[in-house]
């Protein structure tokens, strides 16, 4: 069998069928990273005019870049599509890298680099610069796959006053999880990151939580990690939602379960879903 050889241990391909309708690129110098860093975003014909407009942020997995979950995932179709039919009121969809370290970053604090506050301050902040509608007050709503399915419940449970509901596709529960995805050793990440995994940063949140969603396919190695975060948030009385379906580690499962996400989404900020109601400071 001949095999052509490659320098490289991971390649990320897009998916040229996709159309591109509607995004755009952005690169911005990050004082949080102390180096460039890759937005894609997209607004919706129907954000004209509006104030505060709500900010969707997807956030990709290991190997992953800012395109993927448009390029890949198709994001900014669907959502065009739920907001055409009703089902999502107007709002920005915003993606961007994890800051590029190595396989993958966490989106935590490194010793050296700041990936959390890249995501939590900076993102946000570039949202208001790059579309009119967009405020300080315009909501926050977070999702991501895998390592970012991570990002994104984690934050939730860090800044819950920030945040305005998560969601997350077969996300990775524990930071330890990762070890076997990426390449680099993770002694250099910051001690102060004490919340490792997604339940501690759910039960030690101080305030109430937003309204959260999780999901993973019952064909992903992450399946039993996530049935048995939902079974431990039951047993702490945290209020959430949580799928399966079938499916597996894939950009069909996610590209899929995006939807639901933002139906979800779509529902929270018509006032339909409510914060968990309860403070687990």
């Amino acid at each position: 069998m001949n095999s052509k050889p490659t320098p490289f241990r991971t390649v990320e391909r897009s998916n040229l069928g996709i159309p591109m309708d509607g995004l755009e690129f952005v690169t911005v110098k990050s004082r949080a990273l102390g180096q460039r860093a890759d937005v894609t975003f997209h607004v919706p014909p129907q954000a004209r005019g509006c104030t505060d407009l709500p900010v969707v942020m997807l956030l990709h997995g290991v190997y992953g870049s800012h395109w993927a979950w448009a390029l890949k995932g198709g994001a900014h179709v669907t959502a065009q599509r739920l907001i055409d039919e009703g089902a999502l009121p107007p709002v920005m969809l915003v993606m961007p890298s994890d800051g590029l370290w190595g396989d993958g970053s966490g989106y935590v604090a490194h010793g050296g680099q700041d990936f959390e506050r890249w995501i939590i301050d900076e993102v946000p902040q570039l949202a208001t610069q790059l579309a009119a509608g967009c405020t300080p007050r315009s909501p926050l709503l977070v999702a991501g796959l895998s390592m970012g399915g991570f990002g994104a419940l984690r934050l939730a449970g860090k800044y819950p006053d920030r945040i305005t509901a998560a969601a997350a596709h077969s996300a990775v529960t524990d930071l330890a999880q990762l070890d076997d995805a990426i390449e680099e050793s993770r002694d250099d990440w910051s001690d102060a990151c004490a919340d490792r995994t997604v339940l501690a940063a759910l039960t030690n949140a101080r305030g109430k939580l937003p309204p959260i969603r999780f999901d993973c396919g019952r064909g992903d190695g992450l399946s039993a990690a996530n049935f048995a975060l939902h079974q431990s948030l039951q047993d702490a009385g945290i209020a959430h939602e949580y799928a399966q379906r079938n499916g597996d580690h894939d950009w069909d499962y996610w590209t899929l379960a995006l939807e639901d996400t933002l139906r979800f989404f779509g529902d929270v900020l018509r006032g339909e879903r409510p914060a968990t109601g309860e403070d687990h400071a």
